[in-house]
């Protein structure tokens, strides 16, 4: 039985949120981070105002991609998540006559529309790719957490082998993880040729904003304060290696997730 009714509107940044018992009577309502603090702080309303996840809906428009992280955080604690054509949401705003437009307004309007609506959309039967989703957010939230872990252990080796980089551009950047790669330790740059590190550097990076030159790599290894030792740079190369995979892991579950998504989205309600 549902007795928390929850409407959510997502922005890249934010995100807005208000509660509605059974009854209709607003529980409460707010604006959170879109980072895990954000969605930890959301879930500890949620907790707060229901006697079980399991007794919650929680309702957001379909956005592009920018809803798939609250989403998917919400679907792995085990709550009921719908996604809703945002049409569908304009429409019912339009017929309620609730023509303010503020974050708080537009989150109450989907937690009314959720309200009017919510025995219709329980009874859509739970499909393959209802499941799929279930099965998907728990992996993709494992990934979320294992990627930043191991970025913590990459800088602590890296402050070893080549400490000077941190100040040069992003440790975590798709193109400094590959050059680092081939060259772990300020020593292998110096003894490499300017051209090989440029030709490191380059790659089909989408999304990485250098900001750095090879000759700032190359000056930084000529004065580097750092420790040799093989041992470690075989181990950060192992490091390297992994939040890669992951990074590539985590984008096809996205992916995978925001197909489903819309595979799923309600897209038609009989609105009187």
């Amino acid at each position: 039985m549902v007795k928390l009714l929850v409407g959510a509107d997502v922005s890249k940044d934010f995100f807005s949120a208000t509660g509605l018992d059974k009854e209709g009577k607003e529980l409460f309502s707010g604006t959170y981070e879109m980072n895990s603090h954000g969605f930890s702080e959301f879930l500890k309303v949620l907790s707060s105002h229901g006697r079980g996840l399991d007794q919650m809906i929680v309702a957001m428009e379909s956005t592009g991609c920018h809803h798939i992280n609250l989403f998917s955080f919400l679907s792995s604690q085990g709550i009921r998540m719908v996604v809703v054509n945002p049409l569908l949401i304009s429409n019912f705003a339009k017929l309620s006559q609730r023509k303010t437009k503020t974050d708080k307004k537009d989150a109450l309007t989907i937690a009314r529309f959720l309200l009017d609506h919510h025995e219709e959309i329980l009874q859509f039967s739970i499909s393959q790719h209802h499941q799929d989703l279930r099965d998907l957010s728990p992996e993709r939230e494992s990934l979320c957490h294992l990627i930043p872990a191991i970025k913590v252990e990459i800088k602590r080796v890296l402050r070893t082998t080549f400490p000077e980089l941190e100040s040069i551009g992003n440790l975590y950047s798709g193109v400094m993880l590959r050059f680092l790669q081939q060259y772990p330790p300020a020593r292998l740059v110096r003894g490499a040729k300017p051209k090989a590190i440029a030709k490191a550097l380059k790659g089909p990076y989408v999304g990485d904003k250098r900001t750095f030159t090879a000759e700032d790599i190359v000056q930084a290894a000529q004065s580097s304060v750092a420790v040799v030792s093989p041992a470690i740079e075989i181990i950060v190369q192992g490091k390297i290696a992994t939040p890669l995979h992951l990074q590539e892991r985590l984008e096809e579950l996205t992916k995978l997730l925001t197909d489903l998504c819309k595979a799923t989205r309600i897209e038609d309600l009989e609105i009187l």
